[in-house]
């Protein structure tokens, strides 16, 4: 597994675990699926579910954002790296596709 892999990893589980325990704001049934980092560690790409209407998905977006200093400066204390990327966060809407898809298997069944 090459390092940024690990790196991804780490941050992933890290992220979640801040989020669920010391994020004040309500965000909801969240998860993140996937946190993507690029070579240069320039920006680190966090992608998330949330279970929910679509004005729960923008309340999470907006609380999200909010919190994105703290989130970065708890990734800073709890990983070792000299540089913590910038946050981005993006909603992963592969779930939802997949429900589209799976209707659509079960229409022509």
């Amino acid at each position: 597994m090459a390092k940024t892999d690990r790196l991804e990893t780490l941050v992933q589980r890290v992220l979640a675990d801040v989020i669920h325990k010391e994020v004040k704001d309500q965000l909801g049934f969240m998860t993140i699926t996937d946190v993507k980092i690029t070579n240069e560690l320039s920006f680190m790409t966090v992608f998330y579910t949330i279970f929910g209407t679509m004005e729960d998905r923008e309340k999470t977006r907006e609380a999200l954002e909010r919190a994105k200093g703290f989130l970065k400066n708890q990734i800073a204390l709890r990983v070792k790296m000299r540089k913590v990327p910038e946050l981005i966060f993006k909603y992963d809407d592969s779930i939802d596709k997949g429900h589209k898809i799976d209707g659509i298997i079960r229409e022509i069944k």
